[in-house]
C-alpha cells in the first residue's frame, strides 16, 4: 500500500530518477499527464538522457521489478525501460535518448517518420510518437525540446500514409482471407486496419497520439465493433464485413 501522498511520491521518485548518471530530465506521461487516469492507473515516467545510459544505475536504486537493457524493447524509438513497484504503486519508466528524440523531432517537422513494431500495439507505432510525448507530457525535472504545434507536413504525410496502409490491409484481407472463409485472419485484419485508419484521422486533425488506448473512440471509429462482433466463418459474410469495414474507416472498397 502507498505510504506517501501522490504529490510527494511523484516528487521523490522524480528526484531519484533525475539523479541517475546522464539523465537530463524526467517527465510524467500517460493518462496521469493528460488527466484521464483512474485511481488504479499506473504511473508512466520518461527519463531523457544524453550519452550512454546504464540500466544498472536504475537497478541499484533497489525498487522491485524488471529493468530492461537499452534496446530491450526492440531497439527502436521505444528503446527500453522498466516495470517497477515504487511505494506500492505500479510505475513504468521509459528510456528516451535525447539524441534520438531531437532527430525524430526534426524528422516530424519535415513530415518524415517510420512505423516500428512494439508489443501490444495493433498498428505498431510511428516514430513521431516520441514527439507526441514531448507535446503532451508534464516535465517534472529539467527541460525537453517541444514541438511548435503539430507539424503541417506531418499532418499531410501521416494522414495519407496511414489511410493507404489501412486500405491495403483491408484489400489484402478481402482477397486472401475473407474470400476463403478465414475468420481469425479477417478479424485481425479488420482490427488492425481500424487502428491504422484511426491514426490517419487523428493525424489529419493534428491531434497527437501516444498509444492505442482510446484511439478508436477519439477517431470516431468505435462502430467497427459491430463489424467484428458479427463475423462468421462464411466467405460471402466475411467479404461483406470487410466491405463494411472499408466504409467505416474511409478506405475506398476494393
Amino acid at each position: 500500500m502507498p505510504t506517501l501522498p501522490d504529490e510527494e511520491f511523484l516528487s521523490v521518485t522524480a528526484d531519484r530518477l533525475a539523479a541517475l548518471p546522464t539523465v537530463q530530465s524526467v517527465a510524467l506521461g500517460g493518462s496521469r499527464a493528460q488527466g484521464t487516469h483512474r485511481p488504479d492507473s499506473d504511473w508512466d515516467l520518461a527519463i531523457y538522457y544524453r550519452g550512454p545510459f546504464d540500466p544498472d544505475d536504475l537497478r541499484a536504486i533497489g525498487w522491485p521489478g524488471e529493468v530492461s537493457a537499452v534496446g530491450g524493447w526492440g531497439g527502436g524509438v521505444f528503446n527500453g525501460g522498466a516495470w517497477l513497484t515504487i511505494d506500492g504503486r505500479r510505475v513504468d519508466v521509459h528510456y528516451r535518448d535525447l539524441d534520438v528524440v531531437e532527430h525524430e523531432l526534426a524528422e516530424a517537422e519535415e513530415g518524415r517518420f517510420r512505423v516500428e513494431a512494439l508489443l501490444f500495439h495493433l498498428a505498431q507505432i510511428p516514430s513521431y510518437l516520441i514527439v507526441a510525448e514531448l507535446a503532451v507530457n508534464q516535465v517534472l525535472r529539467g527541460t525537453v525540446p517541444r514541438p511548435a504545434g503539430y507539424p503541417a507536413k506531418l499532418r499531410v504525410a501521416a494522414a495519407d500514409r496511414w489511410q493507404g496502409t489501412a486500405r491495403a490491409t483491408l484489400a489484402y484481407a478481402k482477397a486472401n482471407h475473407a474470400a476463403h472463409g478465414r475468420l481469425t485472419e479477417t478479424a485481425g485484419s479488420i482490427a488492425t486496419a481500424a487502428a491504422q485508419a484511426a491514426h490517419g484521422v487523428l493525424a489529419a486533425r493534428g491531434e497527437w497520439v501516444t498509444n492505442e488506448k482510446r484511439l478508436l473512440e477519439r477517431a470516431g471509429l468505435r462502430g467497427i465493433d459491430a463489424v467484428v462482433g458479427g463475423l462468421r466463418a462464411e466467405p460471402d459474410a466475411l467479404v461483406r464485413a470487410v466491405t463494411e469495414a472499408e466504409r467505416i474507416t474511409g478506405a475506398p472498397p476494393s
